[in-house]
């Protein structure tokens, strides 16, 4: 069966649905006697294609080789660019007939976007600065049309049936498990992705600017933003007394960029590899020097801890610790990952100090009252 490619020429309208779509980037000819490049590239796709789904394929240049103005040009390129899964720029630079001029900004744009592929001749000149970024950046890269395609197509797979608004999510994030979590509870709201734009991808942190129809108001709100970052396991490790207020909690305190004081006190607790439980007894160990068995841990359910940016969750733990273990935790430290830059120190202090010199944030101390206040 033929591959399901659909070919949107300069100005022309995206289809309303596909699988995946990619960009070809690169210079453009100006004039009847400069050969395009795209045509290889589309016969190229239409080979090494094998996805199941349908393939959009957004090429800069007029159906009917028309040599525009660039009136809409620029706005039509910018916004398939956003919704391209990947871009595929190959430069086959010649300074007198493809200068690539336009294609040198646009690389500036893409380059650390984790979805561009970079490919050019070893004889095309001027390309060397544009290698080096591709290099830095762990952009793939190829010494032909082939191999670039190729390199595009890889990390595609298969690629997602995305329609609507939803085609503006590239693959990298639309096959994050933060991302699938908070869409599907849009959806179980009968709310509609209206569209999206990435924003920063910073590691396994992303950012999404979204506009979604509210399906109980309505009405289409925009303007929203919603950033993701795997979900935190944290821990209440405490010894309780008689007065709530004098109830010991166990925090560590570290450098953290945002805190106006650089310091932030904390529960212990982050991310990293494993389900929820794993993550809090690992977190513990690296952070505290305590190492917990798993049924010394009480669940106490998620939550997010940011509704109304962040769509990570926070696992919240509890385990009651001896007087031994106290002491041993009030002298402990500094704890950590080195090879993270990471440097914590434990403080023991009463839940009553905590709360009326406003020691944590308004995330932990409500996750400290909630483990306190459960008296079950």
């Amino acid at each position: 069966m033929e591959s399901d490619i659909a070919l949107v020429y300069a100005r022309e309208e995206p289809p309303r649905r596909w699988d995946a779509a990619v960009f070809l980037a690169g210079p453009t000819p100006r004039s009847p006697g400069v050969a395009s490049w795209r045509p290889d590239a589309v016969a190229e796709i239409r080979r090494r294609w094998r996805g199941p789904g349908r393939l959009a394929v957004f090429v800069p240049e007029d159906r009917h080789g028309r040599y525009p103005d660039y009136t809409g040009q620029v706005e039509w390129e910018e916004r398939c660019l956003h919704m391209s899964d990947e871009v595929i720029f190959w430069v086959p630079r010649e300074p007198a007939t493809l200068p690539a001029f336009t294609t040198n900004v646009e690389w500036g744009m893409w380059h650390d976007s984790g979805r561009a592929v970079f490919g050019a001749p070893p004889e095309a000149p001027g390309n060397r600065y544009l290698l080096h970024y591709a290099a830095k950046h762990g952009v793939p890269a190829a010494e032909d049309l082939a191999g670039t395609v190729a390199a595009a197509l890889d990390r595609i797979g298969a690629g997602a049936s995305r329609t609507g608004g939803e085609r503006e999510v590239p693959l990298l994030l639309w096959r994050d498990e933060v991302f699938q979590t908070w869409y599907a509870g849009q959806r179980d709201a009968g709310n509609v992705l209206l569209g999206a734009r990435a924003v920063f991808r910073f590691g396994v942190c992303w950012g999404l600017h979204v506009r979604v129809h509210v399906a109980a108001e309505g009405r289409a709100k925009e303007n929203e933003i919603v950033i993701g970052r795997p979900d935190v396991s944290a821990v209440v490790l405490h010894r309780r007394r008689a007065a709530l207020d004098e109830t010991e909690v166990v925090l560590v305190r570290e450098f953290r960029s945002p805190c106006a004081a650089g310091f932030v006190r904390e529960l212990p607790g982050g991310s990293g590899a494993g389900g929820p439980v794993r993550r809090a007894l690992a977190e513990v160990a690296e952070e505290t020097g305590l190492a917990l068995a798993p049924e010394r841990l009480r669940a106490h359910g998620a939550r997010q801890p940011n509704a109304t940016m962040s769509a990570h969750r926070a696992h919240l733990f509890s385990a009651e610790v001896t007087g031994e273990e106290l002491e041993r935790l009030r002298a402990s430290g500094p704890h950590g990952v080195a090879a993270d830059g990471e440097r914590t120190y434990v403080e023991v202090l009463p839940y009553g100090r905590i709360r009326r010199e406003r020691l944590v944030d308004w995330a932990n101390l409500g996750m400290i009252t909630e483990v306190l206040l459960d008296a079950g």
